[in-house]
């Protein structure tokens, strides 16, 4: 599988860069034609420092940000973009803030919670969601909900890659679209094409890598 992969670049920032994998992929929530390898971004302190430095170009001048809810294994995304946003400048809007980065968990029942000793860094707080992946936007409508519960304030959504520009009106700042990968498609279980030409399946995928089966 490996052997297929294509190294794409992003057309906002050159030395960033994924490989995507040609093949048919089950998420938690869709099939979808490529598998997207966002290791480097989300590993490598060079290619994060870049990702995060692209992300902040969005909020630096024009938002107020006092948390980032952190998924998908972005942490270190999101300490370069705590980190950029709160730099020094005549035009920014978090100058010298202390920016928290924090992670939600998933009780039993799928729903994000906030521990009691976390939850004074999502009341009344300007708060960004930066994720790895958005394909279907379920999930960041879960971290909408869970973020107006706890009396948050969501001013942004970024993510590596989105297959959607927009979530229940919120733009999705993201370093990679569906337009930058060729014929790019995500769909419902049952309406996948690829299932009903009879298509196996190559792997489950979702923000932390791949299984094959």
């Amino acid at each position: 599988m490996e052997s297929r992969a294509i190294k794409i670049k992003s057309p906002k920032n050159s030395k960033i860069s994924i490989k995507v994998i040609p093949g048919h992929f089950a998420t938690n929530h869709s099939h979808i034609n490529y598998y997207i390898d966002m290791t480097s971004i989300k590993h490598s302190h060079a290619m994060a420092y870049e990702a995060a430095a692209t992300m902040a170009m969005k909020y630096e001048n024009n938002t107020m940000v006092d948390t980032i809810v952190c998924m998908d294994g972005c942490e270190v995304i999101a300490a370069f973009l705590a980190r950029y946003l709160s730099k020094s400048g005549i035009m920014s809007m978090n100058d010298k803030s202390d920016i928290c980065i924090i992670t939600p968990e998933f009780n039993t029942n799928g729903q994000m919670i906030f521990r009691d000793n976390i939850q004074p860094m999502i009341q009344g707080k300007h708060v960004i969601v930066l994720m790895a992946s958005v394909t279907t936007g379920i999930t960041i409508r879960k971290s909408m909900e869970c973020i107006s519960y706890y009396g948050g304030m969501l001013v942004g959504i970024s993510a590596i890659f989105s297959a959607v520009d927009e979530v229940e009106g919120q733009p999705v700042n993201a370093v990679f679209h569906k337009d930058d990968i060729p014929d790019y498609q995500s769909c419902a279980m049952h309406d996948c094409p690829l299932c009903k030409e009879g298509r196996r399946i190559d792997a489950l995928v979702n923000s932390f890598g791949y299984s094959k089966l």
